[in-house]
């Protein structure tokens, strides 16, 4: 009998207030899609064990955007405190029977659903350690990282997300992802990735 591959679980992180962008940038529209509800559709497509979205700053209107898509909320109330809060909070809301989890943002625009696939599939040829997109001379998310782990990343704080931690393991599978340089920080960036 063949085993069973390992479940992934997806965790989104959309909790911030967004400040640069000077509104909430979670929901802003991207050819005809909210930042945030593309990250879940692309996350969905290769997390077997579910996604969960952490919200935050605009709880409500994320809550009522993602209504309908499948994916679990769960709130982080202490959003301010930085993106470590967020990790923790997700972290721990997590299905019991996910082996790793995605971590992914809501402002990668340049990030497909073939480059997700591609960091599941360098992630389950070595199980044991976390797959990270590699981009800009750095490691950093979209990322997977195994149950293992997982402690580790309740324990970051302030505002410091995935990549410090990446950063100090001594084992990470890194995935070129030179698109996942691209992020959204202001309407001018926003206009700028639009389809004209």
């Amino acid at each position: 009998m063949a085993l069973e591959p390992p479940r992934l679980a997806g965790l989104v992180l959309a909790a911030g207030a967004a400040s640069r962008f000077g509104a909430p940038k979670q929901l802003a529209v991207l050819g005809g899609e909210a930042l945030v509800a593309r990250a879940v559709r692309l996350a969905t497509g290769c997390c077997d064990a579910g996604v969960l979205v952490v919200t935050g700053a605009h709880a409500a209107a994320v809550a009522d955007l993602l209504a309908g898509s499948g994916a679990g909320l769960v709130r982080n109330s202490d959003w301010q405190d930085g993106m470590a809060t967020s990790l923790a909070c997700g972290v721990g809301a997590l299905p019991a029977d996910a082996a790793a989890c995605l971590v992914m943002l809501c402002d990668q625009p340049g990030i497909s659903a073939a480059d997700l696939q591609g960091l599941r599939a360098a992630w389950q040829r070595d199980p044991a350690a976390a797959a990270a997109a590699a981009y800009a001379g750095v490691l950093g998310v979209p990322a997977i990282f195994p149950v293992a782990l997982w402690p580790q990343l309740r324990a970051l704080r302030g505002d410091r997300g995935a990549r410090r931690l990446l950063a100090g393991l001594e084992r990470v599978t890194a995935v070129s992802m030179p698109q996942a340089a691209l992020d959204i920080d202001t309407v001018a960036d926003l206009e700028r990735m639009s389809p004209s």
